[in-house]
């Protein structure tokens, strides 16, 4: 262009990009996730929940007037995109949990505890201060895990967690390796991924100071994320439509329709069976392998019982035939000022077999663990079932070789959500992880 027909022509313009309209269907995690980074690309979004609250399977809940959880969740040091989407939406990780290093401590006194510093000699002095271990039982665990380090924490696809650890002591399997796992992939050793559980170890004893801290909720799991997320996302212009079932997704040109409404993109952050009936008209291979997951359930049974006070605030116990709970946590010392005084919580993980035998009686034989594991008189009234929540469709069955489905579901498509290809089991980081992702 020559002087004078630019200057005939003005100046040179560009036209305004038109912001993206993302559709995020499911206010999970993972959801929650997707829309806070979606905002922060530029993007309009709306979200649409069925539930009249956000926080999916991770959510608060009211027990007998108290603000209790559907289950209760433990963040570590090592979930780091969870930690920075806390703060981004005005939740101070600080303030809202307990940091402690692990401590897998039984009522007797036994258990691992890590010091402070770097991840491999923590770990060593742990091991070698495990109380009530034999050097039999020490040796074979650093061996191991000597092993597992060495081979890049990297073991055969099919390979079990029972049929990793099979050179293990009896002692060490029941005492870190079987509640570590369950904890962890919510999954028994006899059926859960090697593989999986080598991941976790390394991203969570391995990764560097820090990454094993265990972080306790000191509120509520709405406090955590979907409340701050929830007046976030509205602050920014967000569309929130909570209490809607999305009735079905359409192909519409270069975009897509969610019940008729024209998105450019849709993130699918909803559980895996509800995902699968909204992808089965437009991707039938992917809904197929979202709908195929094998479900376990986690039990959490409240107990009351005023004045009590654990000697930490988080404790394992030893489960059996008789005793469904792996871990009991202290409410009253976590939480403060809540009404939570003397409210003990037991989590049940592996749940299978006990929701078989009925809410009512896995809150009696907890009820009773707990009596036999701390023994006479060390609790100051006779304690009692508050309530016993199930979570069903808890986690996936974290087993060797499982196929989970990849977050690409069709162009302008993607699926969210702990399910989703990963390196992780269902947890709260992997949720996260998948939301921004997508």
């Amino acid at each position: 262009m020559d002087r004078d027909a630019h200057q005939l022509a003005g100046p040179l313009t560009v036209a305004p990009r038109a912001v993206a309209r993302v559709a995020v269907v499911g206010g999970g995690w993972a959801g929650l996730a997707a829309a806070v980074a979606g905002v922060g690309a530029g993007a309009q979004v709306t979200l649409f929940e069925m539930a009249p609250q956000l926080g999916g399977r991770a959510r608060e809940v009211a027990v007998d007037g108290l603000p209790l959880d559907n289950g209760q969740h433990i963040l570590i040091g090592a979930y780091r995109r969870t930690l920075a989407l806390m703060r981004q939406v005005g939740a101070a990780p600080e303030q809202l949990l307990l940091r402690r290093p692990l401590a897998l401590v039984y009522p007797d006194g036994h258990g691992l505890q890590l010091p402070p510093g770097a991840a491999i000699p923590a770990f060593v002095r742990a091991v070698l201060a495990y109380r009530g271990w034999g050097w039999r039982d020490r040796a074979a665990l650093l061996l191991a895990a000597g092993r597992w380090g060495a081979s890049g924490f990297a073991c055969g696809e099919r390979t079990t967690v029972a049929e990793l650890t099979r050179g293990l002591t009896p002692r060490v399997r029941t005492d870190l390796i079987d509640p570590l796992c369950v904890a962890a992939l919510n999954t028994p050793a006899e059926r859960a991924s090697g593989r999986v559980f080598l991941r976790v170890l390394r991203d969570a004893l391995f990764s560097g100071p820090g990454s094993a801290d265990l972080l306790l909720p000191r509120a509520s799991l709405g406090a955590l994320l979907p409340a701050p997320a929830e007046a976030w996302l509205r602050q920014q212009g967000a569309v929130l439509r909570l209490g809607h079932r999305v009735q079905a997704l359409a192909a519409a040109g270069t975009g897509w329709q969610v019940d008729g409404e024209p998105f450019d993109a849709v993130v699918l952050a909803a559980p895996p069976r509800e995902a699968a009936r909204l992808a089965q008209p437009l991707a039938p291979a992917w809904a197929a392998r979202a709908e195929a997951f094998d479900y376990e359930p986690i039990v959490t049974v409240y107990l009351r019982c005023p004045g009590a006070r654990l000697p930490l605030p988080m404790m394992a116990l030893h489960d059996g035939p008789g005793a469904p709970a792996q871990f009991i946590f202290d409410l009253g010392t976590l939480c403060p000022g809540r009404g939570t005084e003397g409210v003990l919580a037991m989590v049940v993980s592996g749940a299978r077999e006990w929701v078989a035998r009925g809410l009512e009686a896995t809150g009696q034989a907890a009820l009773a663990q707990a009596l036999a594991a701390f023994g006479p008189g060390s609790f100051p009234s006779v304690p009692t079932v508050l309530r016993c929540l199930a979570e069903k469709r808890a986690t996936f069955l974290c087993t060797p070789g499982l196929d989970r489905p990849p977050a690409a579901v069709a162009p302008g498509l993607w699926a969210a959500g702990d399910h989703v290809q990963g390196p992780y089991p269902a947890t709260l980081e992997g949720a996260v992880m998948a939301g921004e992702a997508a």
